[in-house]
């Protein structure tokens, strides 16, 4: 149960002294009747069943409705996009200077969503946008584990050295303050003058990609992430479009 002030903010009516303006103007109906009082309390929670009187089974109970001049206004406690990140996105919540990641979710309903790791200005790919902290916490920890796989073409020749290299980890640091990666899988699609490679690594260290390679001598031209843990970035979506996740790929995660 939460007042019906946070309700309408949760879902992007306004700040709260917004919505409750809207309330005291008789603007918004709860279950049909108009109220004028921003505490009234509203049930968000799933909904119940009862028996059918039409059936032996069990029917779900109608979740109360919430509508601002007529039209209904859905709650959503978390929501999840798969955004296909193009370069030239910064992985912010906002920026008064530059288009963010979460400026592109143009259909979202909640104002709290943020996006699961970085990736950088220039780099592509798979990026998750939710509200729910406590699933970015699980997929960004180095302790759980969570494979993150790379896409990437290459300045330089990469060998089966540098394979061996990322496995045992490379310092990204210097030689006064090392910073050692954690055992990472190289596999390589083409060497040659330019390289391209796919890359597993299970942290988010700032430029990280782009770090191990110059450790080996070596420049990242082009990077995306294709997958984060079980999430697999949908290859019909094109730089810049979304979807939402779907209940088996929440699931997984």
């Amino acid at each position: 149960m939460i007042r019906l002030d946070k309700y309408l903010a949760d879902m992007g009516c306004g700040t709260r002294q917004e919505v409750k303006k809207l309330i005291r103007q008789g603007r918004v109906a709860v279950d049909g009747e108009i109220t004028k009082k921003p505490d009234v309390k509203i049930d968000v929670g799933e909904p119940e069943t009862r028996p059918s009187v039409q059936s032996d089974g069990w029917e779900p109970m109608q979740r109360q409705t919430v509508c601002v001049d007529g039209k209904e206004v859905g709650y959503e406690s978390y929501e999840y996009y798969m955004l296909y990140k193009p370069g030239g996105v910064i992985s912010a919540t906002e920026d008064k200077h530059a288009e963010t990641v979460v400026d592109l979710i143009k259909d979202k309903k909640r104002k709290d969503l943020f996006p699961v790791g970085r990736l950088d200005k220039d780099t592509e790919g798979l990026l998750l946008i939710t509200n729910d902290g406590a699933l970015a916490h699980r997929l960004l920890s180095p302790k759980k584990h969570v494979d993150k796989c790379y896409y990437a073409k290459v300045s330089g020749k990469v060998t089966v050295e540098d394979m061996r290299a990322f496995l045992q980890g490379v310092n990204i640091g210097s030689e006064e303050n090392p910073e050692v990666t954690m055992s990472a899988a190289l596999e390589i699609i083409k060497s040659g003058n330019i390289s391209e490679i796919r890359l597993t690594i299970q942290e988010g260290k700032f430029h990280q990609v782009k770090r191990m390679f110059h450790a080996v001598g070596k420049e990242v031209l082009y990077l995306k992430r294709e997958r984060m843990g079980t999430l697999v970035l949908d290859e019909t979506l094109k730089p810049g479009e979304y979807r939402c996740l779907t209940d088996e790929e929440i699931k997984n995660l």
